[in-house]
């Protein structure tokens, strides 16, 4: 556990593979030339050796956009280029615009309307700006699973639930196995949001809702993996 104030040592700091890689601070942590890093909220300093990253988890506070985040947004109304939508409920509206979309042109743009859900990836994010939005990979042009998610059910989660499911599945007791394990009975597709959100499809209501109940009984009750494979075995034999 950290707090905010404490000054993070370096001897905390990840071990990358391959040295050249830059050290990359996330959510929560502040760095005050020339070496200080300190947290900006409490909770737990979590590091990702392979990706030089380190930042604080908090499963309590609001969500706040940062650049290259993937976020469940609902589109609230439009405007002549932009698509204006909820990413949280103390966000101002994201920024899509109508033609960040694989191969959009004006003729063949997503005619979106109020309530429609999208994937995407916070491409802009600012103290003082809208966050922006886009729904392909500027790399590859491709979308790469992101657009207008249809169907399916779309569940809250907790901050830190929504890390872990990003990070896939880790070493030790921190991992996420339970949707692995509903996996090997039950077909289904989710989209992680880094907003709180999952949103979760299936090939009927109960799977779909077999699959958040479990997610979300998951991170309510901090279950580890072995725990986690019991809840999902139990739910199982409801289908």
């Amino acid at each position: 556990m950290v707090l905010p104030g404490d000054e993070i040592s370096a001897e905390l700091f990840p071990t990358p593979s391959n040295p050249s890689i830059p050290l990359k601070l996330g959510p929560g942590l502040r760095h005050t030339p020339p070496a200080t890093i300190t947290p900006t909220i409490a909770g737990t300093l979590c590091i990702d050796h392979r990706k030089n990253g380190i930042w604080v988890e908090s499963n309590s506070g609001r969500y706040i956009a940062q650049t290259s985040d993937l976020v469940l947004a609902i589109v609230h109304h439009s405007s002549t280029d932009y698509y204006h939508c909820l990413i949280s409920p103390q966000t101002p509206f994201a920024l899509l615009p109508q033609l960040a979309f694989e191969g959009a042109t004006k003729k063949t743009r997503p005619q979106l309307v109020s309530g429609s859900l999208i994937y995407a990836r916070v491409s802009s994010a600012s103290k003082h700006l809208e966050p922006e939005l886009v729904c392909y990979n500027p790399s590859t042009g491709k979308s790469e699973g992101m657009g207008e998610l249809k169907e399916g059910m779309v569940f809250d989660i907790s901050l830190g639930m929504s890390r872990r499911l990003l990070m896939g599945r880790q070493k030790g007791d921190g991992g996420v196995v339970v949707l692995e394990e509903i996996a090997e009975k039950a077909a289904f597709e989710v989209a992680v949001g880094r907003n709180r959100r999952i949103w979760v499809n299936s090939g009927s209501v109960k799977e779909t809702l077999l699959v958040g109940r479990a997610v979300q009984e998951t991170d309510k009750e901090g279950l580890g993996m072995e725990e986690q494979r019991k809840v999902a075995r139990r739910l199982l034999k409801g289908l």
